[in-house]
């Protein structure tokens, strides 16, 4: 049993004093400022809190996990999914899909607070934390990677797509695939916008990352009265992290991946319903206790093109620094 406060962190923000618990999105409407984390299954966790101050970063100690990793998918089996998702594609059913995998590892540890702290190290954008012991949620997230951000009615998405060592090493691959999923979001956001409002803002930038570049874009529109329901049924889950079509890319995600993502791939951040506010990342980077586990997840997007090795390998390199940051050997340095 994890022990603790109810808070939630975002940036140099810290919310406590928690008012309610809900999974009902209409909640939303009611006003408030909530933290937010929708599973890619689609399990939601609101929490509406009283206070929201300006907070210095913890200083809570993490001891680290000292086991071995386990992963839902190891290689050669991995390799065996990427042909699987190809196989689709050559029927036609699919043009990409994000093959993922989930690493978890035993962890004793008392929440996940002072493992957010290291997690400042990568400086995601949309870095958030949400610990609410009564409900066994804790989340430590450091996603760069923009889900939605809402101001009024302007609604935007960056989605990130195309991942290399280097600035110069993107695939052509990697930028087909960066294509598609902009003109998923474009059609996502399409569902909500007014007429002729959506806007690609920025495509495929090269944007630089602790350890690794990805392919940045950005895709705006304006959506008018649309509540959170209709936003979250015409966008979630999020293109990047399920594929194009998406309908077929879940489908196939759901076939050949072996255990629920759970919390990764998913949406996390806060929403303020008074102001018309709100900023959610893609659950990227994001680890979670699940009982006397620790869990994160790493994946690549799967295309015709795709080399199942090279695929690997990808989810190697994202995966990399997250197991340092959480180790012991790297809390000892």
């Amino acid at each position: 049993m994890h022990t603790g406060q109810p808070e939630a962190r975002f940036g140099n923000l810290r919310a406590s004093e928690l008012l309610e618990v809900t999974d009902d999105l209409q909640a939303l409407g009611r006003g408030g400022r909530w933290a937010v984390a929708v599973g890619f299954e689609g399990q939601v966790v609101l929490a509406r809190f009283g206070r929201w101050e300006a907070s210095q970063p913890s200083t809570k100690a993490w001891d680290g996990v000292r086991g071995s990793w386990a992963s839902s998918l190891d290689e050669p089996a991995y390799t065996r999914c990427v042909r699987d998702v190809q196989a689709e594609i050559a029927r036609g059913w699919v043009y990409q899909v994000n093959l993922c995998r989930v690493l978890s590892a035993a962890c004793d540890a008392d929440g996940v607070l002072g493992l957010y702290g290291r997690l400042a190290e990568m400086k995601g954008a949309f870095a958030g934390l949400l610990q609410l012991p009564e409900h066994g949620v804790h989340i430590a997230s450091a996603s760069p990677e923009r889900f939605l951000s809402l101001r009024g009615t302007a609604l935007r998405s960056s989605p990130i797509k195309g991942t290399s060592a280097s600035p110069t090493g993107f695939l052509v691959k990697d930028r087909a695939e960066n294509v598609m999923i902009v003109d998923l979001v474009r059609n996502d956001l399409g569902r909500l916008a007014e007429v002729g409002s959506v806007v690609v803002e920025q495509l495929m930038a090269v944007e630089s990352y602790p350890g690794l570049y990805h392919l940045v874009s950005s895709v705006a529109a304006d959506i008018g009265r649309h509540g959170w329901p209709d936003i979250f049924a015409a966008t979630f889950p999020p293109g990047s992290v399920s594929g194009a079509p998406k309908s077929s890319a879940l489908e196939v995600i759901a076939r050949v991946e072996p255990c629920s993502r759970q919390w990764y791939c998913g949406a996390f951040g806060w929403i303020d319903a008074d102001t018309q506010r709100a900023e959610l990342g893609v659950a990227i980077r994001t680890f979670w206790l699940d009982g006397a586990e620790l869990k994160f997840g790493t994946g690549a997007g799967i295309t015709w093109g795709s080399d199942p090795v090279g695929e690997w390998r990808e989810t190697e390199l994202k995966a990399r620094r997250l197991i340092g940051l959480a180790s012991a050997d790297s809390v000892k340095r």
